[in-house]
């Protein structure tokens, strides 16, 4: 009962947060990234903890997957993170996302790569996919934290354009977080009280849409069976920066799967 009640005390202080975030995705997402300081496990943003246990989950579905003849990009890159991580397994990685401050940050902590190139997208925008296969032509594409965030028409957008580029020898491998529950008990489960908000949360709630869940019943009602096969998928966990006094690891449950145009 003590925890059911703190979480409705959360209320008021997630609806003032929440009222702060830009209408606009694109706005909301490069003012986000322009206001970020650090990165890193002990950094400003949430979900880049830069972990090499969680890209330990990927990797043997990844290289099993992607054929290494072609390009991989990273969709919704951020600051380049797991563009970076996957530059050391593959010949060429291009990251994308919907922020100019993004781009410009992963560019900043990409220097000296040679196999690493960045440009802004929005890759749920229609023709994004023609345009992103006309740049680098068939490609594999790899996908962190970016379906549990957009609306349904923008998830089904973004999975065709997707499809454009991975043409025939392309794959498609996905990792979102898949929390069952309330938003209010995922932000318990994040660290937050009726008495505090962890920064990266707050921030997080200040600037950016409000996150939901992705799974397997997400992906299915946005990979149709007609334009896609499903190859493997199951629960991950996804890790996030620590926010508790003693500096821990922290993971949300989370789901994976990899596709190929059907």
């Amino acid at each position: 009962m003590s925890k059911l009640w703190d979480r409705m005390l959360l209320v008021p202080t997630v609806i003032r947060l929440a009222s702060r975030a830009p209408r606009d995705p694109a706005v909301a997402w490069d003012g986000y990234w322009r206001g970020i300081q650090t990165t890193g496990r002990s950094g400003d943003v949430l979900w880049d903890s830069g972990s090499q246990t969680e890209y330990a989950q990927y990797s043997a579905d990844v290289v099993a997957h992607f054929d290494p003849a072609l390009p991989v990009v990273d969709v919704g890159c951020g600051n380049g993170s797991c563009t970076r991580w996957l530059a050391g397994l593959f010949p060429r990685v291009l990251g994308i996302d919907v922020s100019a401050g993004a781009v410009e940050l992963a560019r900043r902590e990409s220097d000296g790569l040679q196999n690493v190139d960045y440009m802004v997208m929005d890759a749920a925008e229609l023709g994004a996919g023609a345009q992103l296969l006309e740049r680098i032509g068939p490609a594999n594409i790899f996908v962190r934290g970016v379906f549990h965030v957009l609306k349904a028409d923008k998830q089904a957008s973004l999975a065709d354009n997707l499809r454009t580029v991975i043409g025939s020898s392309g794959r498609v491998f996905l990792a979102e977080t898949n929390f069952h529950g309330t938003s209010l008990a995922y932000m318990q489960e994040l660290g937050a009280t009726r008495r505090s908000v962890p920064r990266q949360l707050q921030s997080a709630l200040e600037n950016l849409p409000r996150p939901g869940r992705f799974g397997a019943q997400e992906r299915r009602s946005t990979f149709s069976d007609s334009e896609w096969t499903l190859i493997t998928d199951g629960p991950i966990d996804i890790e996030v920066v620590p926010m508790n006094a003693a500096g821990l690891s922290q993971q949300v449950p989370g789901y994976f799967a990899v596709l190929a145009g059907a």
